[in-house]
């Protein structure tokens, strides 16, 4: 899940002197990230997750990064705003004439960029903001909101994640939030109940953030978007103002009005030429899947895609 969730801090940015909006934009990191490709309707935002060792959140000896979340979150001229989390294990073309691979391998090849464009392949939607933020951002806006409600049916001990869950609800803090969010080789559906918890998260501190007492203060306001803003970067034409409508989309995509999901999966155990396993979309859904995305036209409220009879 990584850091995206820290977005929503930046809803309290709306109610700011025009001070701290010039002192939060100056706080952003910016990398070359779009693509040329020509616009598609409505707007679309590209959310990624990253694990760059020393991004906060994780220190180990691993080098290099990857995006542990892939989320597309699509704003339609008309319709209701939609949040897709694309599995990142998801068997896609390589925009680099390489071959298809694992689809969080794009960003390991090129970084932004070729991730951008391995999306845009993937979805047909042509990215215009990109946001990526690193493991440190979700512990800290968590750690920031006072912890955050987050429930899982089952007991956890997972080696990989250090997440240890007892069945039911529990407040988590940061740290808790972040291993929950990254969770999948104790999950029996991997990377699709992954995906499932990155979205509770993401309501979960949506819902913390959107409270009077945080939202109207300005202490936490600051501190927020501190948490945020230090491990957030975008592409060169994405500012505040833009991060703050993204996180105005996220609560609407979440809420009663939204449309919430996975692109239709055939199978999560397909077996690559390289012998790997991945996520293996099913190709006779995913361009209608797609294309009433960008349209608007699934009905609010609902759950999309994800695998056969789910």
């Amino acid at each position: 899940m990584a850091g995206v969730v820290a977005v929503l801090v930046l809803l309290a940015i709306l109610a700011w002197p025009i001070g701290l909006l010039i002192w939060a934009n100056g706080k952003i990191q910016h990398v070359e990230a779009l693509s040329d490709a020509d616009n598609t309707p409505g707007t679309t935002y590209l959310l990624a997750g990253s694990d760059a060792r020393g991004s906060g959140g994780i220190n180990d000896s691993t080098s290099g990064a990857r995006t542990d979340t892939i989320m597309v979150l699509h704003k339609p001229r008309s319709g209701p705003v939609a949040l897709i989390s694309i599995p990142r294990d998801t068997f896609a073309e390589m925009p680099d004439g390489s071959g298809s691979n694992k689809i969080n391998a794009a960003y390991s090849y090129g970084g932004a960029p070729m991730l951008v464009q391995a999306v845009e392949r993937l979805s047909g939607l042509t990215v215009d903001h990109y946001v990526e933020v690193g493991f440190g951002g979700v512990e800290g806006v968590v750690d920031a909101v006072g912890g955050v409600r987050l429930c899982l049916d089952y007991d956890v001990h997972d080696v990989k994640s250090k997440l240890k869950w007892k069945k039911g609800c529990h407040v988590a803090d940061g740290k808790t939030a972040l291993a929950f969010s990254r969770m999948r080789y104790a999950d029996p559906t991997g990377d699709i109940g992954r995906a499932q918890r990155q979205q509770q998260v993401i309501g979960a501190i949506g819902k913390k953030v959107a409270d009077p007492g945080v939202l109207l203060n300005p202490v936490n306001q600051v501190g927020l978007a501190d948490a945020g803003l230090s491990a957030l970067v975008t592409d060169t034409n994405t500012g505040i103002i833009d991060v703050a409508q993204l996180g105005l989309a996220f609560r609407s995509a979440n809420g009663k009005d939204g449309v919430t999901g996975t692109p239709p999966i055939a199978t999560v155990n397909y077996r690559t030429p390289s012998g790997a396993s991945a996520v293996l979309l099913d190709e006779n859904q995913t361009g209608e899947f797609w294309a009433k995305i960008r349209d608007g036209e699934y009905p609010a409220g609902e759950k999309i895609g994800g695998m056969p009879g789910s």
